[in-house]
């Protein structure tokens, strides 16, 4: 189990301090699939980074892997977790592979470093783990170079490269991100036939969201403002930004939401970061909203569901 408690991360800039994750807390159940939705700058992808302790930033909180910090660890530490216990998929296909090394030795890496299997049997699980993202031909494919594949190739490459030596946690960061609607569903199939894993991943893509997700957490101005099980968040969004985020579905009217996030350097003086776009902000609003938790859901929002 994954456990982020009061996560913050900050970063120094010219003039001060700015701060894109703001005391994030969450959990990751065994083999649950947890996705992460919310706009660009959002603090999603350092959140992501700062479990594999890559965030570059300076990480304050508790970030707990099966009950061992992981916060803090040193670099040699960490390298026995990242990709044997904990894998990741980067986002974007154009800086996620070695443009020297061949693809098929690229994929299999994690089960020479981590399970010291031989060069040969770990490219033949290579072509395996092509050939299962449906790659034509996945053996001749393995023997050539990242620039011989097109952009969503590449994409199908980095999750197969991320899911071959399994791992009790896979880090995933927008991994459809580039490709059509049939490879999207390969990736989709894929993760929900995840066995024996549990999966952490944030995407802009609410319908790839809805396909794999057990819960959904939403992100805002570097924090999390809900939490819920899909169904509930899907049927029954409480935060305002949740309901304008479905709302800019093309079956719920395209309705996108107005204005814009508020800039990295402002969050410390706002008190509800959402309220300078939100419909029904108050002056109750000026000051920073509670988490309000129960057993299915967790809202930071002075006025969910319109109750104060």
């Amino acid at each position: 189990m994954l456990q982020m408690d009061s996560v913050s991360i900050r970063f120094p800039v010219r003039g001060g301090v700015i701060c894109p994750v703001d005391r994030v807390s969450m959990e990751v159940g065994d083999q649950e699939r947890h996705v992460i939705i919310g706009e660009t700058g959002s603090g999603k992808s350092v959140l992501l980074m700062s479990i594999l302790g890559l965030s570059g930033g300076t990480v304050t909180g508790s970030i707990r892997w099966n009950g061992r910090e992981l916060a803090g660890l040193s670099p040699k530490e960490y390298a026995r977790v990242r990709g044997k216990e904990i894998s990741y998929i980067p986002q974007g296909n154009a800086g996620g592979m070695n443009p020297l090394i061949k693809n098929g030795n690229q994929i299999g890496e994690p089960l020479r470093v981590h399970q010291k299997m031989r060069r040969r049997p770990a490219f033949a699980q290579a072509v395996e783990a092509l050939r299962r993202l449906d790659f034509s031909d996945p053996e001749r494919w393995a023997k050539l170079y990242p620039h011989n594949l097109s952009g969503g190739m590449k994409q199908r490459a980095l999750v197969a490269m991320g899911t071959i030596a399994g791992g009790g946690l896979l880090l995933a960061d927008e991994p459809t991100k580039g490709l059509d609607e049939g490879r999207r569903e390969e990736v989709e199939a894929l993760f929900r036939e995840l066995s024996g894993t549990s999966l952490l991943c944030v995407t802009h893509d609410l319908g790839f969201a809805r396909a794999i997700a057990d819960t959904i957490s939403v992100m805002y101005a570097g924090q999390l403002v809900e939490t819920a099980k899909k169904k509930d968040f899907f049927e029954h969004p409480r935060h305002p930004y949740s309901r304008m985020m479905l709302e800019s579905l093309p079956e719920n009217g395209f309705r996108f939401p107005k204005g814009f996030a508020p800039s990295h350097t402002d969050y410390e003086s706002l008190g509800c970061r959402f309220a300078g776009r939100c419909p029904r902000a108050e002056e109750k609003c000026r000051e920073c909203p509670p988490m309000r938790r129960d057993e299915e859901r967790q809202v930071q929002c002075w006025y969910a569901d319109g109750n104060p």
